[in-house]
């Protein structure tokens, strides 16, 4: 007992002369931009190949946790008789058609869709190991980008939910720019 507690003791101590003496290197970038303002953006990229222009945007950031939040009421279809439709919950009905920014795994739906899912494919939606509101449509700005199974990305775009059509996905991102994650 006695020789674990010199050790924490000895590991504390080391932690603390590295805290005071470690200066991080402060390299600046060949652009510079007004600190406020970069302070205040909720999300900062580059437009495109141009690295000197600066997009200063600030969608609101989703979580699973929050799509998870949902309630099913049963409805009579048309078509297929008593059907569960979602209820979203009231967030998210004030985040409709809002820019917004979220991340998960890709999941490949045919050679041009692809679907952003809050699991891995062996456990994604279609497995039968979670719901309907783990898995979001993508729409892609522009052409439709050459993406793996499972590559974790983080996108934004503009989102969109669905409580009508059951035939359909719950959630939606449309004109979806990847930001982080692609190759």
């Amino acid at each position: 007992m006695r020789k674990k507690s010199i050790l924490l003791i000895a590991l504390a101590a080391i932690l603390l002369v590295l805290e005071y003496f470690y200066t991080p290197d402060k390299k600046q970038s060949n652009t510079t931009f007004p600190t406020a303002k970069v302070e205040q953006a909720g999300f900062i990229h580059f437009n495109g190949n141009d690295k000197n222009t600066l997009i200063l945007s600030n969608p609101d950031t989703l979580s699973w946790k929050l799509l998870g939040d949902i309630k099913y009421v049963k409805k009579q279809h048309k078509t297929y008789g008593e059907v569960m439709f979602p209820q979203v919950n009231a967030k998210l009905k004030l985040t409709n058609k809002k820019r917004i920014v979220m991340s998960g795994f890709i999941i490949p739906i045919d050679n041009k869709s692809y679907a952003l899912s809050k699991n891995v494919f062996a456990s994604c939606f279609f497995c039968g190991k979670s719901g309907p509101e783990t898995i979001m449509g993508l729409k892609f700005k522009g052409d439709t980008p050459k993406l793996k199974t499972d590559q974790y990305v983080t996108v934004e775009g503009d989102f969109r939910y669905n409580d009508t059509d059951v035939e359909d996905w719950v959630y939606h991102v449309d004109n979806v720019v990847i930001v982080k994650g692609a190759k």
